[in-house]
Parts: structure tokens; sequence; C-alpha cells
């Protein structure tokens, strides 16, 4: 029995945010637009997320203003992350810190660094090196000690086991 979206007799924020981005495939799919995967079948093939449920994701998360559907190649669409969306990016930083402190014996898949200096930029953005903040589009993301090759051999997987920026879209 799939569980309600909203809690109307819960007036908090946290509950608000929950109802948002609460489901696990939709913070995997914010993940992934922050790694600059943009195209619906880049999403589906990346996730292995049926079709029908990215389907009704993606269009919830723009109604609800964290992803833009913008025109893409041909007559296809791509999405991105709106200024909504890239306020999560602390969100999704801490769960990946507190996966690695917790369930990533080899160490962090990927770590993430400042373009500028090479600092490593906290959940809050705050560089270790430098000390200021850091706009999510000037950190790189990097192969981690704990990145292993993935069993998944398609170029999305491929791409992002390179080093690269994050929200550049990916070109498989």
């Amino acid at each position: 029995m799939a569980l309600p979206r909203e809690y109307l007799d819960q007036p908090c924020s946290m509950v608000r945010a929950l109802e948002i981005v609460g489901e696990r495939w939709s913070l995997l799919i914010i993940r992934d637009a922050f790694f600059g995967i943009r195209r619906f079948t880049d999403f589906s093939s990346h996730l292995g997320i049926p079709r029908a449920v990215l389907t009704e994701r993606l269009e919830f998360l723009v109604s609800e203003d964290v992803l833009a559907r913008t025109p893409g190649s041909g007559r296809r669409f791509e999405y991105e992350l709106t200024a909504k969306g890239l306020d999560l990016w602390p969100v999704v930083r801490s769960l990946t810190e507190w996966g690695d402190a917790h369930y990533a014996p080899q160490g962090p898949r990927r770590v993430f660094t400042h373009a500028d200096c090479g600092g490593q930029p906290d959940a809050t953005r705050r560089c270790s090196r430098c000390g200021e903040t850091v706009p999510v589009a000037a950190m790189l993301m990097e192969p981690g000690p704990g990145m292993v090759a993935s069993p998944k051999a398609d170029p999305i997987s491929a791409a992002l086991a390179e080093r690269r920026p994050l929200l550049q879209p990916v070109e498989p």
C-alpha cells in the first residue's frame, strides 16, 4: 500500500519538505541533476527507475519548481535545477557525507573540490582551503577512494566516474 504524499495533520516545515523530496526517487533524481544528468533517458538508464515513475516524479518536481523543463535537442526536453532546486545542495551533500561515514568502508565514492583552489567544501559549501562559500557550479566531482568500477557499463555511469564539474550537462 502506497503511503500518502501529504500529511495534512502535521503543520511542520520538515513535513512540507518531505512531501516534496522525501520519496527516494526524488532525491536520487535531484542528486543526478547536480551531477549533470538532464535527459529523461539518461535519468532512466542511470537510476534504473521505471519510466512511469520517472515521468511522474519529473512532472511533480517541475510543478514544485525544483526542476525546470527546458528545450533540448530535437523535440526532447531536458531538466535542470532551479534556484529552489539548487538550495537542496546542502541536503544532498549532508546525506552523502552521512552515507560515506557509515556505509562506505573504502571511503567516499566521490569527493567534491573547489575548482579554484582544490579545497574541499563542506555541506554548507565553505571551502576548507580558502574559506570561501563555493557556489555549486564552482565545484568539481572527483572519484574518491571508494569508487569502484560500476557493474553498469552504461555511458552515464562512466561519465560520472570521471572528474567533472557539477551541474555541467553529461554528454555520454
